[in-house]
């Protein structure tokens, strides 16, 4: 017989530590052959990154010692940070953002391929008849904005590094065809972000790695192309929203023409936003068959594709979070998550379309009765639009809250804009809801998975539709009677800081609120920012600074003495991205005006938080900052001097 008890205050068979060990999943998978590798954050390591592969008896196996971290800071944001040809790996080691090669064959140790620390690299691939790696590189050694341009590096040793390609401000996924005669990449330019508008170019490519007869055959400043592909047989396939949605097309060039044949021509999307590097949505399971993963209505499926008649078959699957898709003629390989199950690398069989788990996750899964699974909801929003969300109610299966009493929602804003909320299981979402949270993900207008428009409806809008979005979500969610109107909170990190400051600055629904790493002051972002973002606001506000005033207008930092709510700040103070200022400059104006604030700081932490001591106490203090605000007690333990900083 389940207990009662006020909701918030529910005993949960998920800690924080076995959050902090979750939080972060596999990615990138590749594969060598048979082989199959992917990559594998280690939060007790200090958020390192390894290389993982799997074994023939089907056990996992990290093959990247330690010290080393296979991770790329191009843009930031990196991916795309490593490769794998002939038992041979070629990695980014993130500490000295120089390349590596490691022999899998043996207990050898990796040898360093350049030697300027100033140098990024990302999107790494083989041109393996030249004996040539293939990466984007990211040049910081002049002043200003670093210098974006497509290298080869000679494994031989005769040539070194070597540019060829290089004019765009903005470069991505280099990669020669089956046969070495041709090479295929991205480009974009300042103002544009990758999903806004990027370029498809194609370029013979003689003996000596040398390019002739570039030229464009696909997309602008209003056509987002990304994850190009070559085919067994020596196709180029690609996807492009130019149908408001992101659909794969394959480019054909007949009596010297070329043109691109939608393979898919559905309503639904078959990528994501390019953040990083290395995406993977699709992949060929033979020389005319395609599997993909697509979105419908925010949940994400899989369908096997005939390139020759365009024949669309779904596939059933227990999973709805799937990317990172790659695939031989035996089996496809993807990270797939569920309402229960959190992200792995997951194995299909391509034949009998059995899926089974190949990576193994620490033990942290909790039972199916405390797991509350993603409603995916829509609502009216401002303007007579509609915005869409994911709703978790509280679930416990050993408590229930009083019957007359509802829930406290907490609202989640993702990191983005251009982003949305995970229907897959997400710890941190499981944390809330166990001990007696509701929880709304709220993907808002400019979100992604609902095609091009959705994505542009945030246009000019910034801080404006987003956060209407989250007040609407909410506010449908207490008409319903599923919530409690009177105690809210809002949370997000980056960008979704910057939403939950604007929620709690200019409006009064939510009674508190947590910044992670969170924007409070545009103008200053525009003037002190990385340059992969450094135009992004050119469309979400306006060009700086010919929209100074709506940049002031609309950053917290300049209405202070309008928020009254109490607001949590989780900053890491080596963020290069939101840097710390922002934190710090509205924490001591909330201070000197007497309204509740803390600030938590972590010292060793960037834009995100990697470190699993630093993951477990964010959390744990912001779940005793809602305690002390909603008047219930936690049996959550947390460090005293953290404690006292919540106070």
């Amino acid at each position: 017989m389940p207990q009662t008890l006020p909701y918030g205050s529910w005993s949960s068979p998920l800690s924080a530590d076995q959050v902090s060990q979750q939080s972060l999943n596999p990615r990138e998978i590749l594969l060598d052959g048979e082989d199959v590798y992917w990559l594998e954050s280690r939060p007790a390591e200090k958020g390192r990154t390894t290389v993982m592969r799997l074994n023939a008896d089907g056990s996992a196996k990290s093959v990247l010692p330690a010290p080393y971290d296979c991770r790329s800071r191009v843009h930031e944001y990196g991916g795309g940070s490593y490769t794998v040809a002939n038992g041979t790996l070629y990695f980014s080691h993130q500490i000295d953002n120089q390349l590596y090669r490691l022999s899998l064959a043996d207990d050898a140790t990796p040898v360093a391929l350049t030697s300027d620390k100033n140098l990024r690299y990302a999107a790494l691939s083989l041109d393996a008849s030249r004996s040539q790696l293939l990466a984007v590189c990211e040049d910081h050694r002049g002043d200003g904005e670093p210098d974006n341009r497509i290298v080869s590096l000679d494994l031989d040793g005769e040539t070194g590094l070597r540019t060829i390609v290089q004019g765009d401000d903005f470069y991505a996924t280099p990669l020669v065809s089956p046969d070495g005669s041709q090479l295929c990449w991205l480009s974009w330019s300042h103002p544009n972000m990758p999903w806004q508008g990027t370029n498809l170019w194609l370029a013979d490519i003689d003996s000596d790695g040398a390019l002739s007869g570039t030229r464009k055959i696909a997309g602008g400043d209003e056509e987002s192309i990304c994850q190009p592909k070559w085919s067994p047989t020596g196709e180029l396939y690609f996807v492009s929203d130019r149908s408001n949605w992101w659909n794969i097309y394959r480019w054909c060039c007949n009596d010297g023409k070329g043109d691109a044949q939608a393979i898919t021509a559905r309503t639904t999307e078959f990528a994501v936003p390019q953040w990083v590097f290395g995406q993977s949505n699709y992949a060929f399971i033979g020389d005319k068959q395609i599997l993909a993963s697509y979105c419908l209505q925010g949940l994400w499926q899989l369908a096997q594709i005939n390139c020759e008649d365009c024949s669309f078959t779904p596939l059933q699957s227990p999973f709805n979070q799937i990317g990172q898709v790659q695939a031989n003629e035996q089996a496809t390989y993807f990270i797939g998550a569920s309402a229960d199950r959190p992200a792995a690398v997951i194995r299909l069989d391509n034949n009998n379309h059995q899926s089974q788990p190949v990576s193994v996750k620490p033990d942290s899964v909790i039972d199916a009765g405390n797991i509350s699974p993603a409603q995916a909801i829509e609502f009216e929003t401002t303007d007579q639009q509609t915005a869409f969300g994911l709703f978790y109610a509280p679930q416990n299966a050993d408590v229930k809250g009083p019957e007359n009493d509802k829930p406290p929602l907490l609202v989640i804003a993702h990191g983005g804009p251009t982003g949305a909320a995970s229907p897959g299981f997400d710890p941190v979402v499981q944390f809330w809801t166990s001990r007696g949270f509701a929880v709304l993900a709220v993907n808002y207008r400019g979100s992604c998975n609902y095609g091009r428009d959705y994505r542009n409806a945030l246009n000019g809008q910034w801080g404006i539709a987003d956060v209407e979005d989250c007040l609407a979500g909410a506010r449908y969610l207490a008409q319903q009677g599923d919530v409690d109107l009177e105690r809210m909170a809002i949370r997000g990190n980056s960008s979704g800081g910057f939403t939950v400051l604007s929620a709690l600055t200019f409006h009064d629904l939510f009674a508190v609120g947590t910044s992670y790493y969170g924007i409070s002051d545009l103008e200053r972002l525009a003037q002190d920012t990385h340059k992969f973002e450094s135009r992004y606001m050119d469309t979400l506000i306006g060009p700086y600074p010919d929209y100074r005033e709506t940049f002031r207008q609309r950053s917290a930092i300049n209405h202070v003495d309008l928020i009254q709510r109490p607001t949590l700040f989780l900053q890491g103070m080596q963020d290069k991205v939101v840097p710390p200022d922002q934190a710090k400059l509205m924490v001591d104006a909330m201070r000197a005006r007497h309204v509740r604030v803390a600030e938590v700081c972590f010292t060793d932490e960037a834009h995100g938080f990697r470190h699993a001591a630093n993951i477990r106490t964010a959390l744990l203090a912001e779940l005793h900052f809602y305690a002390g605000i909603f008047g219930f007690k936690t049996t959550d333990c947390i460090d005293h001097n953290i404690l006292t900083q919540l106070s």
